[in-house]
């Protein structure tokens, strides 16, 4: 079995790591450490044709595959880790979803300025009472004339204070089969956003308040029994999540080698202590067994969605992976990779909410077990 990156492959990561360079290097560690959204970036990655790279030419899109778009977050991470956001929400998480099932008449109405870097698209999922179980959620619609009129609310939707549109999970009905999804528009009647609040890796969400908010039915995204559907197009999102876990844990992996071959202590470079070699051993092992992970789910999703099993062994891989590599390359830092005047810091941030974002590691390990043996293992509590 070959596991190199086909030739193809090969020139675009090349191509992207040669933009990132030119382009994203000088400014990375502002751009990391920068409140508001980078949409100049945003828009120059757009004019390199890094968004939308998996969606039809005929979308707007690149034509590519899911493979093209792990590699572009890959490469854009190990230059300027705060850029691989961009990449992320221009071709993962909502926008993939809402591009694999929205109608023609949504498609063109909101993907010219998705593509173009000038809007974004956030994902309304989480509730006060359904994080990880998210059939829980409470936020309900219900047909009136030609509007939906929604009430609820959502928590922790990643970029919620700059997004011009919502992809927001609710309920039509009762069960399983009553949740699907609708698109709402920033500033629809009855539609609030709270005041933003920090995550600890730096970004922000808001809160969103729905009361009696009123959409036009022509933003119905997936009616009732529309949610398995949703999780479906949901593994593409895990899948960027492995990307940039990985990516900012090679990058901060990266840092801690030059660190390790040029700094000094009791006569030698850090690199001849055999402690320290051994912690580089691990960590190159953990990288490498997750990209293996990583790449087989890109390549299984290759012209399509990946399955649910495949993408929640690279998330799981790459979130500890990342998360593991990037904490103990501070470590081999002290603390100089403790400071903000280094990106080391601003990696393992980032990783440790990748561990929770899109799936926790407990909840991804709970979905494998069931692969593995075939069967559902509820977590339900039993009713009496």
């Amino acid at each position: 079995m070959n596991f190199d990156l086909s030739a193809e492959h090969q020139a675009f990561a090349e191509s992207v790591s040669r933009f990132a360079k030119d382009h994203l290097a000088p400014a990375a560690l502002a751009r990391a450490h920068a409140a508001t959204y980078p949409w100049e970036t945003a828009a120059l990655l757009a004019r390199q044709g890094l968004l939308g790279i998996t969606l039809p030419e005929a979308d707007g899109g690149q034509g590519g595959s899911l493979m093209h778009a792990v590699l572009a977050i890959e490469q854009v991470a190990l230059v300027c880790p705060r850029s691989a956001d961009i990449v992320q929400a221009g071709n993962f998480g909502a926008l993939r979803t809402f591009a694999e099932y929205a109608s023609a008449e949504q498609k063109a109405r909101f993907l010219p300025d998705l593509l173009a870097g000038r809007t974004l698209m956030a994902l309304a999922m989480t509730e006060p009472d359904a994080g990880s179980a998210a059939t829980d959620l409470k936020t309900s619609a219900r047909p009136d004339g030609e509007h939906y009129v929604i009430n609820g609310a959502k928590l922790f939707s990643t970029h919620s204070p700059e997004a011009a549109l919502f992809l927001v999970y609710l309920r039509f009905g009762p069960g399983v089969a009553g949740i699907g999804s609708i698109l709402v528009e920033r500033g629809a009647p009855g539609f609030g956003i709270g005041p933003p609040s920090g995550f600890m890796n730096g970004e922000q969400w808001s809160p969103l308040y729905f009361d009696n908010c009123r959409v036009p039915r022509a933003n119905l995204l997936l009616g009732a029994g529309g949610f398995k559907r949703q999780i479906a197009g949901f593994n593409i999102e895990r899948l960027g999540n492995a990307a940039r876990a990985l990516a900012l844990g090679r990058h901060a992996f990266n840092l801690a080698r030059e660190h390790a071959l040029t700094r000094q202590q009791f006569g030698r470079e850090l690199c001849q202590f055999q402690g320290l070699q051994w912690k580089f051993v691990d960590m190159a092992m953990k990288l490498a067994q997750a990209q293996l992970l990583l790449y087989r789910a890109a390549l299984e999703g290759e012209h399509g969605l990946p399955s649910a099993q495949g993408s929640a062994m690279a998330k799981l891989a790459c979130n500890l992976a990342g998360w593991e590599v990037a904490n103990e390359a501070m470590q081999v830092m002290g603390g100089t990779g403790f400071c903000q005047a280094s990106l080391v810091e601003y990696c393992v941030r980032r990783t440790r909410g990748w561990m929770i974002a899109g799936g926790s590691i407990e909840m991804l390990k709970n979905r494998i077990a069931e692969g593995i043996f075939a069967r559902a293992f509820p977590q339900r509590a039993a009713r009496p």
